[in-house]
């Protein structure tokens, strides 16, 4: 096995100036959810030079693609997951550009060191993480549907391999007014926007009732056209999180029930647009145990993850409801997602070595799977996993 991990790593070593190439060029062109045209072509590209089969517009979705090897033995069905979509004005702040590079360089490795030696690998490519829930959608189709684990990397900074994730929705309150002159006759108008202002002053209301996993965000987007007109239509965006999918619903009624009464109070009338349901995450802790294992053989530690706060959500959430799946995070300095300072993060030498390793551990954590007993292992424990849920339900 340690022979075969070299390989990995030295076939890692020879493509590693290609990788940052690819992962600084996609991060100086970024895309919004579902526009990933460019990303998701250049991540394919060296897939394909490397034997992958690649299938483009899966479940849909013109920017999502699965790669596919097949050894032709009997194995392990593995696949690394790519993101690639970046945030509004910030570009790539949450490294997406880092994280499809990782999965393609770890998929490149070990198709051209002649490690795959059983089962098939794939490198599925997943657009709109950041806003539309691809894996979500993907899921739905039945993309991942036999799929013994799934595995991809997410930059941080620090290195955590169990961190979880909470479940969140998002919902658009369309609020329609009526328009009236705003001084000389306001009587005869209703105004949408304080409709608007008045949900967001009873969500604050409700925010010491709420547990202490609950988050609730909202923007305006929408408030008017003009000072002197009463606004006849007014939006706005919120988006509800909380430690599971079953808390969620409590805090979504709480949330729309405050919607309606501000719409009843104003007179206004309601429209709700609700997006995906992104679920809380489920970490395979032997797969992630493997991780961390093949993690330390290249030097780095690990460290514990926060007991409570400090994170977000993903759609990989609902993807760990349907098979093994391990989503863990690599340092890439002292930044926080979302922000400026992590774009600049993405793109710098430490990010990029952050990929590399990413990729190093993902294509030597794919090999251990092809171990008969260490694939079992995994697979118990999500059955065991799975099978209690249904017995809560």
């Amino acid at each position: 096995m340690l022979e075969q991990k070299n390989k990995i790593l030295f076939a890692i070593e020879e493509i590693s100036q290609q990788m940052a190439t690819l992962a600084r060029d996609i991060h100086a062109q970024p895309e919004l959810s579902f526009e990933e045209h460019h990303a998701s072509a250049a991540l394919q590209a060296p897939l394909q030079a490397a034997g992958f089969s690649v299938t483009r517009g899966v479940a849909g979705l013109k920017t999502a693609f699965r790669a596919r090897l097949d050894s032709g033995k009997p194995g392990p069905h593995v696949a690394l997951l790519a993101e690639y979509d970046a945030l509004p004005e910030l570009g790539h702040a949450c490294g997406h550009n880092l994280i499809g590079t990782a999965s393609v360089a770890a998929a490149v490795a070990l198709a051209t060191s002649g490690t795959l030696q059983s089962g098939v690998l794939e490198v599925i490519g997943t657009p709109a993480e950041e806003e539309g829930g691809g894996k979500i959608i993907m899921a739905d189709n039945g993309v991942f549907s036999g799929i013994d684990a799934v595995m991809m990397f997410h930059p941080r900074e620090k290195n955590m391999m169990t961190r979880g994730a909470l479940a969140c929705v998002d919902a658009t309150f369309k609020f329609y007014g009526k328009a009236s002159h705003a001084a000389s006759a306001p009587h005869l108008g209703i105004s949408a926007l304080d409709a608007v202002i008045q949900t967001f002053v009873g969500i604050n209301a409700l925010r010491q009732f709420f547990t202490d996993d609950v988050r609730v965000h909202g923007i305006i987007t929408h408030g008017g056209s003009a000072t002197n007109i009463v606004p006849a239509y007014a939006e706005a965006k919120f988006l509800m999180r909380a430690a599971s999918v079953s808390g969620l619903q409590t805090v979504r009624s709480k949330v729309f029930a405050a919607a309606q009464g501000a719409a009843a109070m104003s007179g206004a009338r309601l429209e709700i647009e609700e997006g995906l349901t992104y679920a809380e995450r489920n970490n395979n802790l032997t797969l992630a145990g493997l991780f961390q294992a093949n993690l330390e053989q290249l030097g780095l530690a690990a460290e514990a993850a926060p007991e409570r706060g400090g994170v977000g959500s993903s759609d990989i959430g609902n993807v760990s409801q349907l098979t093994a799946a391990i989503h863990p995070y690599l340092r890439i300095g002292d930044v926080i997602p979302h922000t400026p300072e992590f774009a600049v993060a993405a793109a710098s030498d430490r990010g990029i070595e952050a990929m590399l390793n990413a990729a190093r551990a993902l294509a030597m954590t794919t090999l251990d799977l092809q171990q008969a007993d260490t694939l079992k292992n995994v697979r118990n424990e999500f059955l065991a996993w799975q099978s209690s849920v249904s017995q809560e339900k």
